[in-house]
Formats: structure tokens, C-alpha cells, sequence
């Protein structure tokens, strides 16, 4: 059987289909009572099976096109006023949305995840290697070119950990056995503050375990290229090595932040004021030695919830590592 049509099959907890039955047959077969488990009724189940076998078993399309390149451009703030300049962000690049609550960093993630063509609030158009996108990447669900992590990121699918990436794997016609699912887990626990085992169930894991998992998937196996995250400061998670995984597999990275370390590990940040992009700043080197500082204190802090963790007492001194002026001193020590 096609392995994504088992693993759709698996997620609602269907055996596979028995050789030589139609789908028309196995569907009818169902209960009343599975059909309401899963959600669908037997014209849904039977219609979604049919699309996948016609997508299993048709020639073999175009391979996609790698998207170097997305521009944001032509859009406006909650006043009128046009923004400040068009954006064009390279694949491998890292850019942070910053702004105060309620601005429009959301809206801006919204945009280029609908990859916007002047149908929304705030008019702009997204450009994906300098050509507008094909109606296809904008609407075929086999085509996705954006995965987005959202702050709440809860499971309701009751699967472990390790089934989920199989069927994961799996749908991308990806051999469990690779070793992929092992990859994940390992990075997603060098991640995350708390490790966890292929064994636990999704419902079970804390917002950073379910956060590191997720950006482990958008790097190992997902085919999109352009990754959105909206605020990953608070989910306890190691996050210059997220973004470092991120980057290594040429992804384009839009984060929406208030946090000074992470907006300082961008190679720009856009601000948004009033709905609208109003400058877009280059990380300086002035900047890259704060953000040594920063990084050094982020480690003390990590390090200090660990030893929470474990029941220590915090009553020595904490080494908070170099201050810029001090670094500063040394780089011309050794210069």
C-alpha cells in the first residue's frame, strides 16, 4: 500500500486496506461508531481515500521549484501610510518582526503565510523568486511552502511521539527505518529543556518540548521552505541552536519577537509600527557584542533552571560572563 495512504489510514486508527477491496467496500464497512470517533462520515473518508490514491498513483510531477527569494511589498499601516521599503529575504537568511503588542507582527506572519497578492488588511503582495506565486503555491495542499509554529503549540491527536514522525515520515514516502524519526527526537531533546522519550504521548509534552519538536520537523522533514515562528522566548528552548538548524537546512526564517536575543541573532529585523513595516535595520557589530553578552547571561539562566530542576539551593555568586566594555578591552588585548 502506498505509504501515505497507510499512514492516513493509521492516524484514524484504521487497519489497512485489505488486497483487492475497493475503498468504496472497506468505507461502507465501517460502523457508525468509528465514523464518529474520526470525525468524518463515510462521503468524507471515502473522498479523502480517493485523493490520495489518485495522488499515489499519478505520473510524476515537476520536482518543485527551490524558492531562493520571498519579497514582501506594496502594503500599508492601519493609518494609509505605505511602508517604508520592500522586503527581500534570501533563503538561509534569518529576519526578526519586532514591534509592541498589537502592532502587526501577527498580520505580517499572516501575509506571507497566505502568500498575500493585495487580498488582505494590509495590501501586500508576496513574491516568491520575483514572480508572483502560481495559484497551486498558494492553494494546493500538496504544494505548501510555509510551516508555521504558533505560540500554543497543544496537541489533540493521541499518537506517541515516535508514531507521529513515522506517519510523518511516511507520508513523505520516507522509510521509517532511516533512522529519521531518531534524528528528530535527539535534536528536539538538544533543544528542549526537558528531555523526552519516542514513547510519550504528543498530549503530554510541555509547550517547549512540543515547540523544539516541531522546529526539529520543519528542519529534518518538511519539504517547506519558509519557516514563520511567532515568539519561541518562553518555551525554554536552546534558541540560537534552533535557528542555527534552521539556517543550515536553507530555510528563509521570519520570527516575531520581543526578545533581544533572539532579534539580535537575525541578520535584520523589521519594525512595525501602526500596522506597517516602518524600517528594516541590518544587526550591526556593535550589536553582535551585545549579543555575546546576552548569550552569556542566557546561559547562566539556563543553567540556573537546571539546578532548580534538580533541587539545588542558589546561593552562590553568578558569573554572568564579560561585559561588552570588558570584551571590548580584551578583542584590543589581543588584536
Amino acid at each position: 500500500m502506498n505509504p501515505r495512504v497507510a499512514a492516513f489510514l493509521s492516524g484514524l486508527g484504521l487497519p489497512d486496506l485489505p488486497i483487492g477491496s475497493s475503498i468504496d467496500a472497506r468505507v461502507s464497512g465501517l460502523s457508525e461508531t468509528a465514523l464518529h470517533d474520526m470525525g468524518l462520515d463515510r462521503e468524507q473518508l471515502a473522498a479523502q481515500l480517493h485523493l490520495l490514491m489518485d495522488a499515489a498513483t499519478a505520473e510524476p510531477t515537476t520536482p518543485r521549484e527551490a524558492i531562493h527569494t520571498l519579497t514582501i511589498s506594496g502594503g500599508s499601516g492601519k493609518d494609509g501610510r505605505s511602508e517604508a521599503e520592500t522586503l527581500a529575504i534570501r533563503a538561509g537568511e534569518i529576519v526578526c518582526i519586532v514591534g509592541p503588542t498589537g502592532s502587526g507582527k501577527s498580520r505580517l506572519l499572516a501575509d506571507v503565510e497566505c502568500l498575500a497578492q493585495g487580498d488582505t488588511p494590509s495590501g501586500r503582495h508576496i513574491l516568491l523568486n520575483n514572480a508572483l506565486p502560481t495559484s497551486d503555491q498558494r492553494f494546493a495542499p500538496d504544494c505548501k511552502l510555509v510551516a508555521q509554529l504558533s505560540q500554543n503549540m497543544n496537541f489533540v491527536v493521541d499518537l506517541t511521539v515516535g508514531a507521529f514522525l513515522d506517519m510523518h515520515a511516511a507520508c513523505r514516502q520516507i522509510d521509517p527505518r532511516s533512522g529519521v524519526t531518531g534524528r528528530i527526537i535527539a535534536i528536539a531533546n538538544s533543544l528542549a529543556g526537558e528531555r523526552f522519550s519516542p514513547d510519550v504521548s504528543l498530549t503530554q509534552l510541555s509547550g517547549g518540548q512540543a515547540r523544539a519538536l516541531m522546529i526539529a520537523d520543519a528542519a529534518l522533514l518538511s519539504e517547506s521552505p519558509i519557516v514563520l515562528i511567532d515568539e519561541i522566548e518562553n518555551a525554554g528552548i536552546n534558541r540560537r541552536h534552533a535557528l542555527d538548524l534552521l539556517v543550515a537546512e536553507d530555510k528563509i526564517v521570519l520570527i516575531s519577537t520581543h526578545d533581544p536575543l533572539l532579534a539580535l541573532l537575525g541578520d535584520r529585523r523589521v519594525i512595525i509600527k501602526n500596522g506597517r513595516i516602518a524600517d528594516v535595520i541590518a544587526t550591526s557589530e556593535a550589536e553582535k557584542s551585545v549579543l555575546v553578552q546576552l548569550e552569556s547571561i542566557d546561559a547562566a539562566m539556563l543553567a540556573l533552571r537546571e539546578r532548580l530542576r534538580r533541587g539545588d539551593r542558589i546561593e552562590d555568586p553568578i558569573d554572568w560572563g564579560p561585559t561588552v566594555e570588558e570584551r571590548h578591552d580584551i578583542n584590543a588585548r589581543t588584536d
